[in-house]
């Protein structure tokens, strides 16, 4: 799944999926910009691409996704380091209050739609023009298993992700014959720092949920995502592809 020659962005890249994505990137030969409002773990990212991929640059860029003026400064950076921006993983995302839809505050629905939906809409509205200059490119949106079904208490978020799949659905649709693939990615629960506090009881409860009989790794969702963007996924365009280890499938 060669990369060489291209330039990827992710967001939301400090940790987690988002790291674990920009390190499937660099190894598969792409110059990555390591984006998330956390600038010293993203800092963390792009040492561990230095380490793990030396021959890939790895730029980082402090940016707030629910700002539209900080996705076109993402893409001026792009263009002005490497020339263009050729892939974009749109990773970025907050889990919100978890409260029933009738006691959740309307400024905490807010703030997740702003990060998680809004967010991706104004990702591919700086990236996609951008991309149409180079004649095509490829972009991956970070759903969720929420993307398809609900959650208690998770009412913003569910919203949200469900949005995303069908932004990621139309985006598809509108650029298909430009050269623009569009895709989105819904994982399951995954070991990453979020699930960290959780106590065992709670833990092994998430797990049940999945056939599989455990909580999937970034590194598994990074390699569908870098897949997506290669050209070896070259006829796979508005799909939304679940990595869950079975748990839509119960």
């Amino acid at each position: 799944m060669s990369l060489q020659g291209k330039t990827a962005l992710v967001t939301g890249a400090a940790s987690g999926i988002g790291r674990a994505i920009a390190l499937a990137y660099a190894r598969a030969g792409a110059h990555v910009i390591v984006s998330d409002v956390n600038e010293a773990q993203a800092q963390e990212t792009v040492d561990h691409v230095a380490q793990a991929a030396p021959q890939a640059q790895c730029l980082l860029v402090r940016a707030d996704v629910s700002k539209p003026e900080d996705h076109a400064a993402l893409i001026a950076a792009a263009k002005d380091r490497f020339g263009a921006l050729h892939i974009a993983c749109n990773n970025a995302g907050i889990s919100g209050e978890l409260k029933p839809l009738a006691e959740l505050d309307a400024g905490a629905w807010q703030k997740v739609i702003d990060v998680n939906l809004s967010g991706v809409f104004y990702a591919m509205h700086a990236q996609i023009p951008h991309m149409l200059e180079l004649g095509g490119g490829a972009i991956v949106n970070m759903a969720s298993i929420l993307g398809q079904v609900g959650a208690p208490n998770a009412s913003a978020y569910v919203a949200a992700k469900h949005g995303v799949v069908g932004l990621t659905q139309n985006a598809a649709l509108e650029y298909a014959a430009k050269g623009i693939r569009v895709n989105s990615v819904g994982p399951g629960y995954i070991e990453t720092p979020l699930l960290d506090n959780l106590d065992k009881q709670t833990r092994d409860s998430l797990v049940d949920l999945h056939p599989i009989g455990r909580l999937g790794r970034a590194e598994e969702v990074a390699e569908l995502v870098v897949w997506l963007s290669s050209e070896r996924a070259s006829f796979v365009n508005g799909a939304y592809i679940p990595v869950d280890g079975g748990y839509l499938a119960r």
